[in-house]
Formats: structure tokens, sequence, C-alpha cells
């Protein structure tokens, strides 16, 4: 009987080996989205730093005139363009903040969990206004490239490379910021799920 009894206290007092493998799955998570949410920021700041630094000057002909006329392209000529600084830039700034929070809770877990409860509805939030922003940037980068031959937009790439390849950039990392904040969801949503009691 005192070798069961033993062996009873040995399986009580021996830590169970679950306990250890959710604190360092927490901590994975927790690095996870210090990581993310730095990309977030990268992404935000470069791709409005291609897109505001995409300038290009061109001397045109213009017919009865005989000098060539300076024509630019300019991101501020387009409105959409204008609408992805500035969502971007929000981007960007959210990522920053979110990135300080996130890096602050790594150091310190267990504190503030109201505030990161809240950063889903604001990535949800963000990557509506990220996503609408690539979408009306890619389409007028688009209309750039091509053109629309039915209601006589012309094509502008073909003058303005270095101006189109910009935008191109700009666009593309902002797709990739948007991929960023749907893997931030995914976590903030999976991070919440295992909060809730069963």
């Amino acid at each position: 009987m005192a070798t069961t009894y033993t062996s009873e206290t040995e399986k009580v007092a021996a830590p169970p080996p679950e306990t250890r493998a959710p604190a360092k799955k927490a901590h994975t998570f927790a690095l996870a989205e210090v990581v993310l949410r730095f990309l977030l920021f990268a992404s935000g700041l470069v791709a409005v730093l291609v897109m505001v630094t995409s300038k290009q000057t061109k001397y045109l002909s213009v017919p009865g005139i005989p000098y060539k006329i300076p024509q630019s392209a300019v991101f501020d000529h387009s409105p959409a363009f204008i609408y992805f600084v500035a969502a971007l830039s929000v981007a960007g700034f959210y990522g920053l903040i979110t990135t300080l929070f996130s890096f602050y809770a790594l150091i310190k877990p267990g504190c503030c969990p109201k505030v990161f409860s809240h950063f889903v509805i604001f990535d949800v939030l963000l990557l509506g206004i990220v996503a609408s922003a690539t979408g009306s940037g890619g389409a007028v980068a688009y209309i750039g490239l091509k053109g629309n031959k039915y209601v006589l937009w012309g094509k502008i790439c073909h003058m303005y490379g270095d101006f189109c390849k910009h935008v191109g950039a700009s666009i593309a990392v902002s797709l990739f910021g948007s991929v960023i904040l749907v893997l931030l969801v995914l976590l903030s949503i999976h991070s919440l799920s295992k909060r809730i009691p069963k």
C-alpha cells in the first residue's frame, strides 16, 4: 500500500507535460504578432514612400507650338492615388503603434487584455481600408498601363515608364500589407478563441 501511495504522490507532484506546451505556443503567437505588425508598419511606410516619390517629367510636343512643353506625372494628379497614400499612411501609423503594444505585451505577458481584444476589430477595419485603396490604385494604374479604348482613355505608361514602375511597386507592396492584415486577423481570432471557456 505504501508503494501505491508514493506512486500517486509522484503522479500528483509531477507537472503535466501539457502545461508547458500552451505557454510556449502562446509565446510563439505573441512573437509572430509582433513580427507581422512590424511588417505591416514597414509595408505601409515603403508603399507611401515609393508612391510619393513617383514623379516623372517629359517634354511633349504639341501641334501648332514650335517647342516642347514639360508635362509631369505625379501621384497627386489622381484622387485614387491620394486616397491610396492616405490609407497606407494610416496603416503604417497603426502598424507602428500596435507593434509597440505587442512588443510590450511580449515582454510583460498578461497586460492590457482589453486593448488586444480590440485589435481584431481595428485589424478588420484597416484591412477593408487598405484593400479598397489597393484596388482603387490598381485600377487607375491598369488604365495607365493598358488604356481603355471604349471611353478613349489613352495609356501613359509607354511615355512615363518610371512613374508607372513606382506606382506598380507601391501597389504590390500594399497588396503584401493586405495579406499581412489578413494573417493578423486570423491570428487575433485564433488567440481570442483560445480564451473562450469551453
